[in-house]
């Protein structure tokens, strides 16, 4: 059954270490670590945990290590992607890597969504985090493309805003563009040309923000994934990051859920 379909996230699995210290630290200067904590990181695979934690059934791809700590771990590539039975999924999403190969399993799932009616086909998103020319032929491989405030900003726009109106013309026919600018919010335009924005929720105590982009994006999918409005996906994304910032880690995005859950 269609509901029983998951979504997959294709990318970066990775070890983070956390130093917790009393305040952000000065240049040059020393800090007392209060304590230190490792915990399992990289864009798709934090995706991929909220996205459990809020209840769908979702997979990872990626490199994994036998051991806590590995180096040179390689990317995904198109053939690894072609042994995936892409009739599990609803959505993959694709953190922008090694995007010429990502491209090639992109084209791969539009090779398998041309089989099948709409309403079967799988939806495509792709994140454009980092400011490298080679992940900017992702733009307009996504059915929802999530561009970052850095992208936004090295190619000279100042808003969410100004961002989306500057770089739609990159994504293709019908596809949603969507950037987070941290406290202030995010924006997102479709095909009718609207302009849809959500403000920040922020905690009452900044606790931990890394991630929380991660989250967002997870929160956005998730809503879509389920019939959800670009509106609502907005501000549900926003809340979920805004609380996730208030906490270390993602456990606690299992209550956010049950107090938060979005309306289609």
């Amino acid at each position: 059954m269609e509901q029983q379909k998951k979504i997959l996230c294709v990318g970066l699995v990775c070890l983070d270490i956390i130093n917790v210290v009393n305040e952000y630290p000065e240049e040059d200067t020393d800090s007392r670590c209060l304590s230190q904590y490792w915990q399992r990181g990289g864009n798709a695979s934090n995706s991929c945990t909220v996205l459990s934690l809020l209840g769908v059934p979702c997979a990872f791809m990626g490199s994994l290590s036998a051991g806590p700590v590995a180096e040179n771990l390689p990317d995904v590539t198109a053939d690894d992607f072609s042994k995936v039975n892409l009739n599990q999924f609803k959505w993959i999403h694709w953190e922008g890597r090694n995007a010429e190969e990502q491209v090639k399993m992109i084209q791969q799932v539009q090779m398998y969504n041309s089989t099948l009616p709409q309403q079967h086909r799988i939806t495509i998103s792709v994140e454009i985090e980092k400011t490298r020319e080679l992940l900017y032929q992702l733009f307009p491989h996504g059915d929802v493309v999530f561009v970052s405030k850095d992208v936004a900003r090295h190619f000279g726009f100042e808003s969410g805003e100004a961002a989306l109106k500057g770089l739609y013309s990159r994504v293709k026919q019908g596809a949603i563009l969507i950037c987070a600018w941290a406290e202030k919010g995010a924006d997102a335009l479709g095909p009718d040309g609207m302009i849809i924005h959500s403000d920040a929720f922020p905690p009452e105590n900044l606790v931990d923000t890394l991630g929380a982009g991660d989250t967002f994006n997870a929160a956005v999918i998730y809503t879509l994934s389920n019939g959800g409005s670009l509106q609502n996906a907005l501000t549900f994304g926003c809340k979920v990051a805004g609380r996730k910032c208030g906490f270390h880690g993602y456990d606690s995005i299992r209550e956010i859920f049950t107090d938060e859950q979005p309306k289609s």
